[in-house]
């Protein structure tokens, strides 16, 4: 959780021309290359990722609790099955005996870091009893000025150079004596010896950063913290196979609530709900879903509520469908299916082994009543394995590389005689099976090593259905520039501003570079800065093909 920055390992190991999927490095690295199948329709899963990033990136983390793992073992060892036992809701850091003695500090009651990282408490590993003199004194100072540390009472050094009774006399002055167990003032801070982290939390009022209702068996969610300059931002994801309604509760008052969606580019406001300290936002997510949740503008008042998206199906997309495939990959150049199934169970062995792309080809009549004003028309494919490239008229419409496999065809679409054409691109796995068989005529592809045998299962391939049209009804909402200032939204009418992320000093977009995050606009935009904007946000989006 909470990656933003990505280095792909073997990305550029590919000297051989013509042999695909090429050279592999056994069990390091992953494939992530030029030669693969989805090399170039997986544009907009890069992008997807290099948009959290960028957001992932903005000013700061947010987290309550510094988390001591201990000095005789690295982090990964430590924690390689299993995380701190930290309450839900709450985020922390790591920190080992280097940054404890000589980073933290405290100011205004909390632990600091020289980053501008603020913690309320510091927690100490079990496993962190062995402790040496240094990092216990380090201790020692931060409770005398303030800090709240909860963990066991260390039990002993392992360095043969520190002062044993040196040791000790400043564990009891901390712990007490004996076991250490309960609450210890100590100067202007206090040491928890045996408490839960949760109670000690709630002992210093410190409530969860962040809480959901549950209303499914298995609804999980995790989510990231940033502090902006000027508001917060919240990265939400979802951590099952299934669709959730519920609502989150965030640590924030008096501030306005949005929506950014990664996977699309786009921004909304959303609905809140402020009382007693927290903000709820009502989140509708899909399966494995994420979203940004942005709190930067004063509330306009304690609640708003917006009319919920309706979603009515128009039609089924049936067969017969044509699908054209690939050359040079073993499979003809075009058949017919009259339903819907994956290539993987097709009698032709050409289409049973196929790796690569292959285009499905509909027409659909579309009557008038489908364009009603107000209304988005989308295309469902249902299942695919692996993505899809769909343009309608010879339009773009997008890629679907997740569930739901979605793509909105508004644009694209008009009333009558409308040309589906559905790009479907699957993995290497079942083309390399099909060269492992004992009467296969060619060798269509090359690996190193060997990675599969003519008796490994085949995957999945295709376009896998029910593809259905379906209209969402949704209130649109005035959208600004994403550079603009809180000044241009004043005037707006009704309860709803014109809303965008507007993080305010960030001014570095994904495309640029990423020093620049952080840094304030030399100058105010003006106009002419604002239309540029506006063409170039444009011409993003039409080359990712996202709407």
């Amino acid at each position: 959780m909470g990656l933003n920055r990505f280095v792909i390992h073997t990305s550029v190991y590919q000297p051989l021309i013509g042999k695909t999927p090429g050279i592999g490095l056994g069990p390091f690295g992953q494939w992530f290359t030029r030669n693969e199948t989805w090399a170039e329709p997986a544009k907009a899963w890069i992008t997807y990722l290099a948009r959290n990033s960028y957001m992932l990136q903005q000013r700061r983390f947010a987290a309550d609790i510094a988390y001591f793992y201990r000095e005789d073992s690295n982090l990964t060892a430590v924690f390689t099955h299993k995380s701190p036992d930290v309450p839900a809701g709450y985020n922390f850091d790591y920190i080992n005996a280097d940054a404890l003695v000589h980073l933290l500090t405290i100011e205004d009651g909390r632990l600091a870091t020289p980053s501008g990282m603020r913690y309320r408490v510091l927690a100490l590993d079990p496993r962190s009893q062995q402790m040496s003199l240094p990092v216990l004194r380090k201790i020692r100072d931060l409770v005398k000025s303030g800090a709240v540390v909860a963990g066991p009472k260390p039990a002993g050094t392992p360095s043969l150079s520190d002062d044993e009774n040196e040791f000790h006399k400043i564990a009891d002055e901390l712990w007490g004596a004996g076991s250490g167990a309960g609450e210890h003032k100590y100067d202007q801070g206090k040491v928890y010896g045996d408490e839960k982290l949760s109670d000690v939390l709630a002992a210093i009022h410190v409530p969860a950063d962040f809480d959901y209702a549950k209303p499914q068996d298995g609804s999980e969610l995790l989510h990231v913290h940033r502090k902006l300059a000027d508001g917060d931002l919240y990265f939400v994801d979802h951590r099952s196979d299934h669709y959730e309604d519920l609502d989150a509760s965030f640590r924030i008052d008096g501030k306005e609530a949005g929506l950014s969606h990664a996977d699309s580019g786009k921004i909304e406001p959303a609905s809140y709900h402020i009382a007693n300290g927290r903000t709820t936002v009502p989140l509708q997510l899909e399966p494995w879903g994420t979203v940004f949740v942005v709190f930067r503008r004063p509330a306009p008042a304690p609640a708003r509520t917006l009319p919920r998206i309706v979603e009515t199906s128009v039609a089924s997309v049936d067969g017969p469908w044509d699908i054209s495939f690939q050359a040079d990959r073993g499979a003809p150049a075009k058949i017919t299916l009259g339903k819907l199934s994956s290539w993987s169970e097709n009698a032709d062995a050409g289409v049973k082994y196929f790796s690569g792309a292959g285009t499905y080809t509909k027409t659909v009549q579309a009557p008038d009543g489908w364009f009603k004003p107000g209304t988005r028309l989308w295309l469902d494919l249902g299942d695919v394995q692996n993505l899809a490239e769909v343009s309608i008229n010879g339009k773009a419409a997008g890629i679907a590389w997740k569930k739901p496999f979605r793509v909105d065809a508004t644009a694209a679409m008009k009333p009558g005689k409308n040309i589906l054409e559905i790009k479907v691109t699957d993995l290497w796995v079942n083309r390399m099976i099909g060269d492992r068989q004992p009467n296969a005529p060619k060798q269509y592809t090359f690996t190193s090593p060997v990675f599969y045998k003519a008796d490994s299962p085949l995957l999945p391939s295709g376009l896998l259905g029910r593809c259905r049209l379906f209209r969402l009804l949704r209130r649109r909402a005035r959208s600004r520039p994403w550079f603009a200032s809180e000044r241009d939204s004043k005037g707006s009418r009704g309860g709803v501003r014109g809303w965008n992320l507007d993080l305010g000093e960030i001014d570095a977009h994904p495309s640029q570079s990423p020093r620049r995050v952080g840094h304030p606009p030399r100058r105010a935009p003006g106009p002419e800065d604002i239309k540029a904007s506006n063409r170039r946000a444009g011409n993003r989006t039409a080359r990712s093909g996202c709407a």
